[in-house]
Formats: structure tokens, C-alpha cells, sequence
């Protein structure tokens, strides 16, 4: 970026000397001192256009700047052909500027990236490659560094600076016992912590991931813009043939006149303002977003994002808060202390934020030797084997599959059955509440126009209901298996009358199906598990669910500045295009034309980021 801002400053210094000695009838001494303005300028853009050549595309803007420049020093415009060279540059450095603005929001995320892990093996603190860190080993972290691998924290008290990672500015507390996920820097007290995943599904990698690939997902309006450059260039290209070699050939009209009308009308023809502004506008609102702590995997995401009607989500976790309080646990035939430690033995190899409840209450150490096999019963709970006991932990219809009638329950809560060796042993009645702010995002989505908020869930009706009527949900599904949640997504897929995009919100490993086959994909990244996140469009890093209604807010923000874009510059491009073919045009109005346009064009497309450097 230096060494452009040099050049350009440089040949912009030499071609105001240049031109004074123009007007002071020094035309030798000018003509030197223009070319060696417009070779410093001009350098950059003809490697471009050969690399172009080189790659099949012979008509690019970089290709046009150089043969409407080199004419114009051809008829003895000298002047105008180094500032048309000069004011391109002018203009590439305006892009070049947005982007870098933009970029360090991102950048942030690649400098999460860890350089080594202190580990502790036998006793001692070893310095080790984030990679070979193995699940389960323990890690220092000091105040100051930044947390490298997702893990539980073991030892030490803290607060966590989570901007980076979440885009709140508040420091979040932590002590033994909490999570602490990768990219957050701690603030105070030394931490150890049990690393919970390897280093590639860690939260700093799965963003890394997620940013590198979103670049290449492009809008419907970029591939437009694409489409419409490839006809649009070899168009104008004719038609400046056609200015510049017909009135002369067949009327006898001078020659000069009209090849300088064809000039201009090549540097009036230039697209920059369409392929550099309306993808520009797209990657400031990527960025604008990942401030935010909101992952949108490319442009074409915040397409349908902007078209959203319908908007779908789960309960545990997106909806509520997934951290549970035990409302009591009801034994039959085994003391209680007996049912919590059989559940929690039993939930011991399960990530769901249920089973984190249940070990918590559990309050003790567990080992791992006394528990054997262990298999995950989707949509319904687990089959564990304990000290040579099989151990079912789940909802009503998993007992119900092996046989057993579960008793009474209590409404309004979630009710956790357990059976061992096939013989009912009670259930724990756990609570789940909505969070602070999800009815709030409810409101604020039904204010953008989203007309349908529907919940699906695996959660019992009367527990389900409780949440939905807190939160302002009017239509909801309970009782659902994985397939289940699919089945009633697909059945609001086809409904005959939804003219947007439909989301779908998420957390757990049974809402991936749901979040891949939506239209747009939304994980709740903080406690989201690895299938949803990879499969969502859209990550919300910090589990509010008002970032979705901010994430609509932008991405429709950004697709209307892309159309503005798109609207002003073409329509100045065309205007302008006629006046130039009929002689009403000179060569300092196209190059506003082309540079001016181009530079109103990316500043307006970085209001998408929030403002111009």
C-alpha cells in the first residue's frame, strides 16, 4: 500500500510539473517529464493487463485504461493521457484503502491464531504446536495471552476479554468449571484449562475456516455485475472501433477528431465502478458483520438474508439459555443419590448442555473406567453401560422404546427419565429459561417484516409451550425427532405462498440437518456443536439471538447500496457514453466519468462497513 501511495504520489507531483511546463511553451522538457509521470503510474496497470491477457480476459478495465491512455499521447493529448493513467491509479487506491479498512476487523481473526500452547506433561509446562495438543491435556494461559484451544477451565478466576471472538466490548467472569473458548484474551488471574477439542474444531480455527471461504461465495448481484462485464467490455470496445473509423471512412469526416471522440469514449466505457464497487460493498458487509461477532459465509448468503419471511429456530440453546436449574429429582425403587449418580455416569461421554447440568449436580469426580460403552439415541437420549449396568437416560419415548411406562411427571419442565437394567429408576425434573433477550429478538424480527417465527423442538409440548408464550412464539412444534424437525422445515419450504428466504437457527447436533437444508443455515457458534456450525451459512459467536435480527439488518443494508451502486453507475455510464460518441464530452469529463463515478461508487459501497477510512 506504501509503495502504491509512493508511486502515485510521485507521478502526481511530475505531471503537475509536466503540465505547467506545457502552458509555459516548454513542450520538449513537458513531453519528458508526462512520460516519465505516466510510465510511474502506468507500470502497475500494464502488468495487469498482460496477466489479464495471459488468463483469457483481454478486455479489462486495466486493458482499456492503457489503450485510451496510450491514444491520447498518440493524437498529442499528453496531458490527458497521463491523467487518465494517474486518476485510475487515483482510484485503485481508494479501493485499496476500503478494503484494508475492512480488513482489520477480519484480520483480527487471523491473529487469533496461536502460535504455541503451553502444556503441561509429567509435572512440567511444555511449549507445543497448537495441533499436538491432545483432548484432555491441560494448558496454562497468563494474563494477557490469548486462549488457544476450546477447553474447561480447572483452576484459576479470570475475566475474558471477548471482542474479538463475540463483539461485545463487556469482559465476561469465569472460574473453575466455566468454558472458556479459543480467542479470548485473559485479562487477569493464570488459568488452567482441560482442553475439550484438538486445535482444528476449536472455535479460532472453524472462524478462520469460515472467513477464508467466504470470500468466494458470491452474491446473485456479483455474479450479475461478472456476467454483465463480460458482455458489456467487448461491446463498448466495438462501438469505439465503429466512432472512430466510420464517419471517417465513409463520410470523410477528420480523422483526428473522431478517434479522439472513440478516446473518450473508452475511458468513459471503463466498468471500474461496477466490478470493484458492488463486490467491495459486499466484502465491507462481511466484515461489518464479523465486528459484530456474526459469521455470514459470503455474499450470497446476505442475499437471502435480506429476502427472510419465515425464520425457524430450536429451544435448547437458542431460544433458552441451555444452562439448567434442577427443579427435583423423583426416585422409585433407588435412593436419590443413587438415580443422580447412574444419570450422571450415564450422560458422562455426551456434549448436550443437559448432560453438563446433571454432572455438575453430580458434584464428583467420575471415572472414566466405570464407564463403558456408550451410544447416542438421537432425539430420544443415551445408552450407557455402568459398572456392568446398562443405563438408559432420556425422554418419555426412549422408555417407552424399551419398554418401560414412565410415571407422572411435573409440567413446565424438562423431565430427564432413567432406567436401569430395563427397570425404571425415576426421573430429574430440570428448568431451562429463555434468554434475557430473546423476546426482545422476536420483536425486533417481526419489525423487519418477518412474517412467520415458528419453534420446533424435541422438548416436551407443556415445557415448549411455557417458553414459546414467554417469548412471543405463536406457532410451535414439540415432541420432535431429528427427522421430525426436517419433515416440518421441508412442509414450510413448500409452502405456496412464502415469497423470501427461510432460517433456520440452531445449536445442537441434531439441528444440523435442519440448518443445512434451509436457506440460510444459522449455528449458535459459542456453544453451538462442530456438525451445526459446519453446516450453518451464519455463525452467531456469542449465542444472542439478536445478533439475527442485526445480521438481516446489514446484509439488507449492503444489498441496497449494492443496487444503488449499480443503478447510479450505470446510468452516469450510459449518459455519458452518448454525450462522448456525440463530441458533447471531452476527455477530462470521462475521466470523471470513469475515476470520479468509480470513487463516489467505493465510498458509498463502504458505507456497508460503516464509514470510509
Amino acid at each position: 500500500m506504501r509503495r502504491r501511495t509512493s508511486e502515485v504520489l510521485v507521478s502526481g507531483v511530475l505531471f503537475a510539473i509536466g503540465a505547467l511546463l506545457h502552458y509555459t511553451d516548454q513542450e520538449t522538457v513537458s513531453m519528458a517529464v508526462l512520460i516519465a509521470a505516466y510510465a510511474i503510474a502506468g507500470y502497475a496497470v500494464a502488468i495487469s493487463a498482460v496477466k489479464s491477457l495471459r488468463y483469457g480476459m483481454i478486455l479489462d478495465e486495466n486493458f482499456l485504461t492503457i489503450i485510451a491512455s496510450a491514444g491520447a499521447f498518440i493524437i498529442g493529448a499528453s496531458i490527458e493521457g497521463t491523467a487518465v493513467i494517474l486518476f485510475f491509479r487515483v482510484g485503485k487506491l481508494f479501493e485499496d484503502a476500503a478494503v484494508q479498512k475492512t480488513r482489520e476487523s477480519i484480520s483480527e481473526l487471523v491473529e487469533m491464531q496461536p502460535v504455541s500452547v503451553r502444556v503441561v506433561r509429567d509435572g512440567c509446562e511444555l511449549a507445543v504446536k497448537p495441533d499436538d495438543v491432545a483432548i484432555g491435556e491441560h494448558f496454562v494461559v497468563l494474563p494477557g495471552e490469548r486462549i488457544p484451544i476450546d477447553g474447561t477451565i480447572l483452576s484459576g478466576s479470570s475475566s475474558l476479554d471477548t471482542k474479538a471472538l463475540t463483539g461485545e466490548s463487556m469482559p465476561r467472569d469465569v472460574a473453575p468449571g466455566k468454558s472458556a473458548l479459543s480467542g479470548c484474551i485473559n485479562m487477569t488471574g493464570t488459568l488452567v484449562i482441560r482442553a475439550d477439542r484438538e486445535y482444528s474444531d476449536s472455535a479460532v480455527a472453524r472462524i478462520l475456516a469460515m472467513v477464508e471461504e467466504s470470500g468466494s461465495r458470491k452474491a446473485k448481484t456479483e455474479k450479475f455485475i461478472t456476467t454483465f462485464a463480460k458482455y458489456y467490455t467487448p461491446a463498448v470496445v466495438a462501438a469505439a472501433i465503429i466512432v472512430a473509423t466510420v464517419p471517417t471512412l465513409l463520410f470523410g469526416l477528420p480523422s483526428d477528431v473522431w478517434i479522439y471522440r472513440a478516446l473518450v469514449f473508452l475511458v468513459v466505457s471503463c466498468p471500474c465502478a461496477l466490478v470493484i464497487s458492488v463486490p467491495l460493498t459486499f466484502f465491507c458487509g462481511v466484515g461489518r458483520a464479523s465486528k459484530s461477532g456474526i459469521l455470514i459465509n459470503g455474499g450470497d448468503v446476505m442475499d437471502r438474508l435480506a429476502l427472510a419471511d419465515t425464520v425457524v429456530v430450536d429451544k435448547t440453546g437458542t431460544v433458552t439459555k441451555g444452562s439448567f436449574d434442577f427443579s427435583g429429582i423423583h426416585a422409585y425403587g433407588v435412593t436419590e443419590d443413587d438415580l443422580l449418580e447412574y444419570a450422571a455416569k450415564s450422560e458422562y461421554r455426551s456434549d448436550h448442555p443437559i448432560s453438563a447440568t446433571i454432572i455438575g449436580r453430580y458434584g464428583r469426580i467420575i471415572d472414566p473406567s466405570e464407564i463403558g460403552e456408550s451410544m447416542n439415541i438421537a432425539g430420544k437420549g443415551i445408552r450407557t453401560e455402568v459398572n456392568g449396568h446398562t443405563v438408559h437416560t432420556g425422554n418419555a419415548r426412549l422408555m417407552q422404546d424399551i419398554g418401560i411406562e414412565p410415571c407422572s411427571t411435573h409440567d413446565g419442565v424438562t423431565n430427564i427419565h432413567v432406567a436401569i437394567d430395563s427397570t425404571y429408576g425415576g426421573h430429574i425434573s430440570i428448568s431451562d429459561e429463555p434468554k434475557d433477550d430473546s423476546a426482545e429478538a422476536i420483536r425486533e424480527m417481526r419489525d423487519l417484516g418477518v412474517k412467520d417465527v415458528i419453534m420446533l423442538t424435541g422438548d416436551n409440548r407443556k415445557s415448549a409451550s411455557r417458553v414459546a408464550e414467554i417469548v412471543g412464539i405463536k406457532d410451535v412444534h414439540s415432541e420432535l425427532l431429528p427427522e421430525d424437525k426436517l419433515d416440518k422445515l421441508e412442509e414450510y419450504l413448500g409452502l405456496e405462498n412464502r415469497s423470501g428466504s427461510l432460517i433456520y437457527v440452531g445449536d445442537g447436533i441434531n439441528d444440523a440437518p435442519s440448518i443445512a437444508r434451509a436457506d440460510v443455515g444459522v449455528a449458535m457458534g459459542g456453544i453451538g456443536s462442530d456438525s451445526a456450525v459446519e453446516a450453518a451459512d451464519v455463525v452467531i459467536m456469542n449465542d444472542s439471538l439478536r445478533k439475527l435480527p442485526e445480521a438481516i439488518r446489514i446484509s439488507r443494508r449492503t444489498r441496497n447500496i449494492a443496487y444503488q451502486n449499480i443503478v447510479f453507475s450505470l446510468g452516469f455510464k450510459f449518459t455519458a457514453l452518448a454525450l462522448a460518441a456525440f463530441g458533447l464530452a471531452g476527455i477530462w469529463f470521462a475521466i470523471f466519468a470513469d475515476v470520479g463515478v468509480a470513487a463516489i461508487a467505493i465510498v458509498n459501497g463502504t458505507r456497508a462497513y460503516g464509514r470510509f477510512l
